[in-house]
């Protein structure tokens, strides 16, 4: 979690708090407030000191034990606000993977300039059809949430025409390791690594990759997302986080460069790329 997402959830225990405190009623212990609610005690302390996160019915409830049904809204807000910035899988895939895909094409829609970084799996900016394929069925079945992978995957590669769009700039950085994971049957990742040599040549795309056995200046962690310099989105297997204040943007910024340090451009990542794709043999 970001150090902004942990103040705000301090700030809304802040706000518990006082509605306790000074109810209609009269202050409530947090024995109390325990008791009238069905609540352990300690639930009411971690809500309060930020260590927890309400849910909207914690929020309702809370008000209402408080005998102050109205500050329900103005505490969904609060929640709302903050919850934003970290989009749980599982509420995110609550109907599928397409309007994951549709939220990020907006950002997408808005942006110049987008740096990848992926230390695990091919950037969904130039997969295949069929990779995609894999990677949705995979994370809905490890997700266990609804499948619409085809309205997913045809998302995913309508996103892909901003890589022929004249005035962007996508600079894509991976981690050599990414070149052989077997996340898809052989053909597939063959089709992909030769997806990844027709690109090199497109002037809206830099592709680098660290190699293996590079020196490294930090070790290459989550993979993420900047757009612009405006918003980083970063994956996590509980959660997705979008990320905009702009000290934590530097950083990603800065995390960038220094990876990029140990990265082969050009010709350098075209070898790379295509001896990852001899292992693999004919299609």
């Amino acid at each position: 979690m970001t150090t902004d997402y942990q103040q705000a959830r301090a700030a809304l225990g802040d706000r518990l708090r006082e509605l306790r405190l000074l109810g209609p009623e009269g202050r409530l212990t947090g024995a109390q407030l325990a008791a009238r609610l069905g609540w352990q005690q300690s639930k009411i302390s971690k809500l309060e000191t930020g260590r927890q996160t309400a849910t909207e019915d914690d929020l309702r409830a809370w008000a209402r034990a408080t005998g102050q049904p109205e500050a329900v809204d103005e505490l969904r807000a609060r929640l709302r606000a903050f919850e934003s910035h970290i989009r749980s899988w599982r509420r995110q895939l609550a109907t599928g993977h397409r309007p994951v895909q549709d939220a990020i094409t907006a950002e997408h829609a808005r942006t110049t300039t987008l740096r990848i970084w992926e230390n695990s799996v091919m950037p969904g900016m130039l997969q295949t059809a069929d990779y995609a394929r894999n990677v949705f069925t995979r994370h809905a079945a490890l997700m266990k949430s609804p499948r619409d992978t085809e309205a997913a995957v045809r998302a995913r590669i309508q996103r892909q025409e901003g890589l022929y769009e004249a005035g962007r700039q996508y600079q894509i950085m991976i981690w050599e390791p990414v070149l052989y994971a077997v996340v898809c049957p052989h053909a597939v990742l063959a089709a992909q690594l030769d997806r990844l040599v027709s690109v090199i040549g497109l002037d809206t795309v830099e592709l680098a990759v660290v190699p293996a056995a590079a020196s490294l200046k930090i070790h290459p962690s989550n993979g993420f997302w900047i757009y612009d310099e405006r918003l980083v989105v970063v994956e996590d297997w509980h959660a997705e986080l979008w990320i905009e204040d702009t000290g934590s943007i530097d950083l990603y910024l800065r995390t960038w460069e220094t990876l990029r340090d140990s990265a082969v451009y050009g010709a350098d990542a075209h070898r790379l790329v295509v001896r990852a794709r001899s292992t693999l043999g004919s299609p």
